[in-house]
């Protein structure tokens, strides 16, 4: 039996984690979950659902519940993620949060010897030194939970890390993939959230059009396997199959394929030591499929990614820059305070602004994000 804690439990990743851990009750236990605001889904959960923890955003949501609910025990904001990413009982942190949050609880799990199931990238593309050091002293492993890293590990069994020649990490090309840059100009934000292969969160979806999300996972590769940076290239794959694949020095080269469903690298991430079922899970249907397509990433359509990836080979603040900037830019498009386009503006006017430095622990990523948020904000004029 693995005890697990589930944060971000009512995103997309957490969710189907949680239908993992339902079907494989003699497997997995989840111990707590922390659900940021979405108190209405949470109370949802605990009708049919019992956790001895659950995280909180706010204080006041915390109070209230802890007067509704009887058990679980309610924490809430940083502290009480850093308080159920530590917990004695739990072997596994599965680390669904968006964006920058999910650094802190990472290092503190990792400090207190729990291994994550990481789905959060940013923590590892804004502090993939700090983390990957920190998990190499207290003996912890980081599992993907990306199906692009997942399937990347896939390939790896039974093989040598020394052998690689190649990685190539594949990419739908987002909801935008067909359209002009003088189509990308007014394209409206209901347009960006409908992703031709893929259900995922309103974050994660825009950050597949612009392409930042496929350069931050080539920024996770890196991190996760000590690979160079010109040993990781991404490739336009439409039909989103093959979700990555792995070549070696003899010229061979291994690809892990399968229906979009997020439910299998979480279940291989959690639940590595065999092979189950998923239920209603898809099967891949090579005769229907009949052709799959690949082309490589034109600068011209997509700029940001070259742009982030140049950065992330010089090291220090860079990464963290472009993800603070990132964040805020995806932000003001979805509610509308800027166009498609103007979000590459943002970042790399930020990256621009922001003179590069060397970090060394957490505090000094913390100060670096902070600062670059308010760069960001300044040219939104926010």
């Amino acid at each position: 039996m693995k005890n697990i804690v589930i944060l971000g439990a009512s995103g997309s990743i957490g969710t189907q984690t949680l239908d993992i851990v339902r079907q494989h009750p003699e497997e997995l236990h989840c111990v707590g979950i922390s659900v940021g605001r979405n108190i209405s889904w949470l109370r949802e959960i605990l009708s049919r659902q019992s956790f001895a923890y659950v995280c909180v955003q706010r204080r006041e949501d915390a109070i209230q519940l802890q007067e509704e609910f009887v058990d679980p025990a309610f924490v809430f904001g940083e502290e009480g993620l850093v308080f159920l990413s530590t917990l004695d009982e739990i072997d596994t942190v599965v680390n669904g949060l968006v964006g920058f949050t999910g650094l802190a609880p990472t290092l503190s799990a990792i400090k207190a010897k729990k291994d994550i199931a990481l789905a959060n990238k940013e923590t590892l593309v804004v502090a993939g030194e700090l983390i990957t050091r920190a998990a190499k002293e207290y003996g912890v492993s980081i599992h993907p939970i990306d199906s692009e890293h997942s399937a990347i590990f896939q390939c790896l069994q039974g093989n040598r890390i020394e052998d690689v020649e190649k990685l190539w990490i594949t990419a739908s090309g987002g909801s935008f993939r067909d359209k002009s840059r003088e189509e990308l100009k007014h394209v409206t934000v209901d347009q960006a959230l409908i992703h031709p292969n893929w259900s995922m969160g309103a974050k994660i979806t825009i950050d597949s059009a612009t392409m930042v999300n496929k350069a931050f996972e080539v920024i996770e590769a890196h991190w996760l396997l000590d690979l160079p940076y010109e040993k990781i290239e991404a490739l336009i794959h439409p039909e989103s199959v093959i979700h990555s694949m792995v070549e070696y020095v003899d010229g061979s080269i291994m690809a892990q394929l399968g229906t979009p469903d997020m439910r299998l690298p979480i279940q291989y991430a959690l639940i590595a030591s065999r092979r189950y079922p998923i239920e209603n899970h898809k099967r891949l249907d090579l005769k229907e499929i009949a052709k799959l397509h690949f082309g490589g990433l034109c600068p011209i359509q997509y700029p940001l990614f070259y742009r982030i990836i140049d950065e992330a080979k010089r090291g220090g603040n860079r990464s963290t820059v472009v993800n603070a900037a990132n964040e805020i830019a995806v932000a003001a498009f979805l509610e509308g305070k800027i166009l498609f386009l103007d979000i590459e503006e943002i970042v790399a006017s930020t990256l621009d602004s922001v003179p590069y430095h060397t970090l060394e622990n957490l505090e000094d990523y913390i100060r670096c994000d902070r600062e670059s948020r308010e760069v960001a904000n300044g040219k939104i004029g926010g």
